[in-house]
């Protein structure tokens, strides 16, 4: 029973990670059932097994990208590494990396997803809403820890800061998408320096 299960589990999360990997290339819609099945190698009985329709997968598949992401800004953001701007700035940094190592093609989920499924799917928009509220939070966090150990500064609430920073990135994320290019990413880390004034001595 136990082996049934673990192979059951692994092959769900095969098809989930096959579908984010087709995602972020083709986009939603444009990742057919069929491809999706053949390049998992999984027969249709299983995707079935697993999944009620594409957009339940879809629903999944935002799921298990934002649990992932929300552990790694669990991790990053832990208080005893360094202090929260350096962590934020940090952050950014390495977001401009991960960029940069995928050729500037479209590296994140929820910037490839966020417009194009928001107006097809209520339970996809959901997701998205969901996962990046928790993002924004771990932002919000890491602001909040920043004013009360004296590294940063803001001019407007944390709650506003954070918010204006995840829409900050999300319209640079969008621009380098389009220009095939990381400079708007580049430019935006300039304005979130700005943003997260360092703290007066």
């Amino acid at each position: 029973m136990t082996k049934q299960t673990n192979c059951n589990g692994d092959t769900r999360e095969h098809l989930l990670a096959t579908g984010e990997t087709l995602s972020l290339r083709l986009g939603f819609t444009g990742m057919g059932l069929s491809e999706l099945l053949t390049t998992a190698g999984v027969p249709k009985g299983s995707f079935y097994h697993y999944f009620r329709s594409k957009e339940a997968f879809g629903e999944a598949m935002l799921q298990r990208y934002f649990a992932h992401y929300d552990a790694q800004m669990q991790a990053l953001f832990a208080a005893n590494r360094s202090d929260a701007r350096n962590q934020l700035l940090s952050y950014y940094a390495q977001a401009i990396s991960f960029h940069c190592r995928s050729e500037c093609h479209n590296a994140c989920l929820a910037v490839k997803l966020s417009a194009e499924v928001s107006d097809l799917s209520e339970p996809m928009r959901h997701a998205l809403e969901a996962g990046t509220s928790r993002v924004i939070g771990h932002l919000q966090d890491a602001i909040e820890r920043g004013i009360r150990e004296g590294s940063l500064a803001v001019t407007m609430s944390p709650a506003t800061t954070a918010e204006t920073l995840y829409s900050l990135w999300l319209g640079a994320s969008l621009r380098a998408k389009i220009r095939h290019s990381v400079a708007p990413l580049t430019c935006a880390l300039e304005s979130i320096e700005l943003l997260l004034r360092p703290a007066q001595a």
